[in-house]
């Protein structure tokens, strides 16, 4: 039988401290909704005394999400506590998260204070929450810097006045993994009642450690992981939701998640757009480079069988597929793969011939496109399919509703069509649905400037899914519109018959 480990989410505390990742309420809301269908046990949605803006998002995220705690966060002062239980009245499940620095540093720099009065502010504001929720949370701040035995003083004390989970938190990043696991399986051993309550782990990466210590902390017996999504957070950042989820979902260690890995990326990229807040392309599991291969080994081996270079399958985390990067060190396979995606399939002889040009233009050029690819088997994007677009005119603004006439050639009958869009992109794509009337979904849209300056052209990469397969179709325009048009008909072309 495995164990439960209770996933904690911070990214709309914790995680929007970061400068310039701060959400509104409605923004903060959507956040929510797509953490509860991730699957997080408790969502932290604010620090309520710190601003009306806070306590309003608090108590809106309370109203919409159902199953998952709310908790909300207060220093070890009964007007913090006051709001952040009047913050939590309308949610389903409560928790007040309240505590106090336990490390000399704070003791003595923070709070002018004594170890024996840091034990006795530590327990008032376990007691006073408690007469709000029966959920009430207590966090040693800069326990990573707190020697075990005073921290188990503490966590002992808070245990007797009523708290439910007790919070360890690595509040500067500090602690090697190997020490803050045996923090852990020190409180485990020596704190009276350690067994009714939870042991939580709250790790900042300011040297790269966080998922490491918090792994660490969780193989010695803690069974909550604070996390944000993308590790986003204070200075260098906070625990990885995504790492934490998918290295108990990789090691069969018999501790088991609630979190619905597939819905791991489009979160990430709903946190990252909102908060404004780039994912590093090397980032793990969610990282643009996560699951790209560049070299020649690596891609045969891949193409061969992904589980040779892949310890996660993809649409696991929900990426639909792995991505061969054509270099210099790509071999003929991933050259091979590549052409055929662009709906080009070449015998062996001509394969070699292609590739000899290849690693001749690929030690010329830095980054190598789909367009440089077609024009070395002699095809190019000028080639007409047998759906090509006659004329396209959109009509956009502000305060007006984007409309587009486009005339479709298809194998030379002429088909003429109109629509309205959110946006002229959106109105083109839609009056040539109108035309070619198939069940299709855009999965991917992505512009990428090609020239510099005010008559920019741009790149259109478009990924279409037309009967569980993916259709890779491309434009290039000074015009954008034009070029996302283009790209949409590309896609088209390949599986309309």
């Amino acid at each position: 039988m495995s164990d439960r480990l209770f996933i904690f989410d911070t990214t709309l505390r914790d995680g929007e401290q970061v400068p310039g990742c701060q959400l509104n309420t409605v923004e903060k809301i959507q956040v929510a909704k797509a953490l509860e269908a991730l699957g997080v046990d408790v969502i932290e949605a604010g620090f309520p005394i710190s601003s009306p803006g806070d306590f309003n998002s608090v108590v809106e995220i309370s109203k919409a999400v159902t199953w998952p705690t709310i908790c909300a966060l207060s220093r070890a002062v009964e007007k913090d506590i006051d709001a952040a239980a009047e913050a939590l009245k309308y949610a389903k499940h409560k928790r007040i998260h309240t505590g106090i620095g336990t490390s000399d540093y704070h003791i003595k720099y923070k709070f002018n204070s004594t170890r024996e009065e840091i034990i006795e502010r530590a327990i008032a504001c376990v007691k006073y929450a408690k007469k709000y929720v029966e959920d009430v949370q207590f966090y040693a701040e800069d326990a990573g810097r707190t020697d075990n035995e005073y921290l188990a003083r503490v966590v002992e004390a808070v245990v007797k006045a009523g708290a439910t989970v007790v919070n360890i938190p690595d509040t500067t990043g500090y602690c090697l993994p190997e020490d803050f696991g045996k923090k852990i399986r020190y409180l485990k051993e020596n704190v009276k009642g350690i067994d009714k309550v939870t042991i939580a782990t709250h790790c900042h990466n300011d040297l790269g450690m966080a998922t490491a210590n918090s792994i660490s902390g969780i193989l010695n017996g803690a069974r909550q992981a604070e996390v944000t999504v993308n590790g986003i957070g204070e200075r260098a950042g906070n625990t990885s939701l995504e790492e934490v989820a998918m290295i108990f979902k990789s090691h069969k260690l018999g501790i088991d998640t609630n979190i619905n890995t597939q819905k791991i990326y489009s979160t990430s990229r709903l946190v990252s757009s909102m908060m404004n807040m780039p994912v590093q392309p090397n980032k793990a599991i969610v990282g643009r480079n996560a699951f790209a291969h560049s070299s020649g080994i690596h891609q045969d081996g891949v193409l061969k069988n992904r589980e040779n270079y892949e310890i996660i399958d993809p649409k696991d985390v929900g990426i639909d597929e792995t991505s061969i990067v054509l270099t210099a060190r790509s071999g003929r396979a991933a050259l091979k793969h590549r052409l055929h995606v662009l709906g080009v399939d070449l015998d062996q002889t001509a394969l070699d011939r292609a590739y000899n040009d290849f690693l001749a233009l690929a030690d010329r050029k830095k980054d190598l496109n789909d367009d440089d690819i077609l024009m070395l088997v002699g095809k190019s994007r000028g080639e007409k399919g047998r759906i090509s677009i006659d004329y396209l005119q959109v009509t956009s603004g502000i305060g007006v509703r984007a409309v587009a006439s486009v005339g479709i050639n298809i194998a030379g009958e002429k088909f003429e069509a109109a629509a309205s869009g959110n946006g002229p992109v959106d109105a083109a794509i839609n009056a040539i649905k109108q035309i070619i009337r198939r069940k299709m979904t855009l999965e991917e849209f992505l512009i990428q400037a090609i020239t510099k300056g005010s008559d920019d052209t741009g790149k259109v990469h478009m990924t279409v899914s037309y009967n569980g397969e993916n259709y890779y179709g491309f434009g290039a325009n000074t015009d954008i519109v034009a070029a996302s048009a283009d790209a949409f008909v590309d896609a088209i072309n390949k599986f309309v018959i």
